[in-house]
């Protein structure tokens, strides 16, 4: 889920003073890792993402909840990459009726300690598919795919500082933001031991590998964002990366964020490039990245290893029709001779039947 953590730093551009009421901080509590009070904005979304791989498996999955408490149901996703290429997958919009936990559709996101410990558990079915590309209609994709019985329990142990908060002022007042226009007014991230099991049907996956969590809550519409690049991968406990690329749809040009786990610290990312490969459907094949830090510069290729493709359209009050697609990639990176895993996760809003930051075919 592509943001910009960091996007304010404790110093902002402007030179303000460090005893600058108007200076702009990131804050971030222990008491954040639970649900929050909900703002009057209809849109609100309280989201918890979490992703689990296992390189010497060649398989994983993620899974997301996001609480529209405002709007009366809950965004519930499992989504599971089965080593020969087969994807479990599941969404649904149960009803909620309150913010206290993230827990709908059968999937659990249980906080056991804050920054430390988080724990997935998930009972029901998915949808099995031998060709995920087929969710690009998924009504026919639900109605021509069997039905299977699908169990997680897995255990997030934090291998990494925290990335991220809640930008505020100095003095603590909050920054507004435009509900309509808003993707999230907080979020941070973190990567994560996991271990546990996926089953899915008959096949067991027994987890001992590594992901990346993220949070974040606030005002959000998938449209509120033209098109993003979101790569989280890991290559050991002491070496992963997360690297975005965000384009607004303003005049100015798309911002780049990120960070990289460096020993048991992160080096913050001052700019990086995705360079994609793409399919006739304007899905990501293949990657390449540059990206620097303060301490050096890292190239970085990706590999599309399995894909789905996903959706979110939504009717404005009057009436215009808005489709953003997700292309799901499980990838396989490569980084200093290290081999690693993790999602390349492409949005981009369509506009006349095509990905809008997808170069045209024609």
């Amino acid at each position: 889920m592509a943001l910009d953590p960091d996007a304010s730093d404790t110093t902002d551009t402007s030179g303000s003073r460090a005893d600058d009421p108007d200076r702009i901080v990131i804050v971030l509590e222990p008491d954040d890792e639970y649900t929050h009070t909900p703002d009057e904005a209809e849109n609100y979304n309280e989201s918890m993402y979490l992703n689990a791989f296992d390189l010497g498996l060649g398989g994983g999955g993620w899974f997301r909840i996001g609480n529209r408490v405002n709007e009366g149901y809950a965004e519930m996703t499992v989504c599971i990459y089965l080593p020969d290429g087969r994807v479990g997958f599941i969404y649904d919009r149960p009803k909620i009726s309150n913010n206290d936990e993230m827990n709908a559709g059968g999937l659990k996101i249980t906080v056991v300690e804050p920054f430390e410990h988080l724990r997935v558990e998930f009972d029901g079915k998915v949808c099995l598919l031998d060709d995920p590309s087929q969710m690009a209609n998924p009504r026919e994709a639900f109605k021509n795919n069997p039905m299977v019985e699908c169990s997680v329990r897995l255990d997030y142990r934090g291998v990494s500082p925290m990335y991220g908060g809640r930008p505020v002022y100095a003095d603590g007042r909050e920054i507004e933001v435009e509900a309509g226009k808003s993707f999230a007014k907080a979020h941070y991230e973190q990567h994560c031991a996991v271990t546990g099991h996926i089953t899915v049907g008959d096949e067991v996956m027994d987890i001992d590998g590594l992901g990346l969590r993220d949070k974040s809550w606030g005002p959000r519409y998938w449209q509120a964002l033209t098109w993003y690049r979101w790569l989280p991968m890991v290559f050991t406990d002491e070496f992963a990366m997360m690297l975005s690329v965000i384009d607004r749809g303003s005049d100015q040009p798309p911002s780049a964020s990120g960070m990289v786990l460096v020993g048991d610290e992160y080096h913050k990312v001052l700019d990086c490039t995705i360079d994609a490969d793409w399919n006739d459907a304007g899905e990501q094949t293949a990657m390449r990245c540059h990206v620097r830090t303060a301490e050096r510069e890292y190239d970085v290729t990706g590999e599309v290893m399995s894909m789905i493709p996903l959706r979110n359209r939504r009717t404005t009050p009057d009436g215009e029709q808005l489709h953003t697609r997700i292309t799901e990639a499980m990838t396989r990176f490569e980084c200093d001779g290290h081999e690693g895993i993790g999602m390349s996760e492409f949005l981009d809003q369509v506009v006349d039947g095509w990905p809008i930051g997808v170069p045209s075919p024609t």
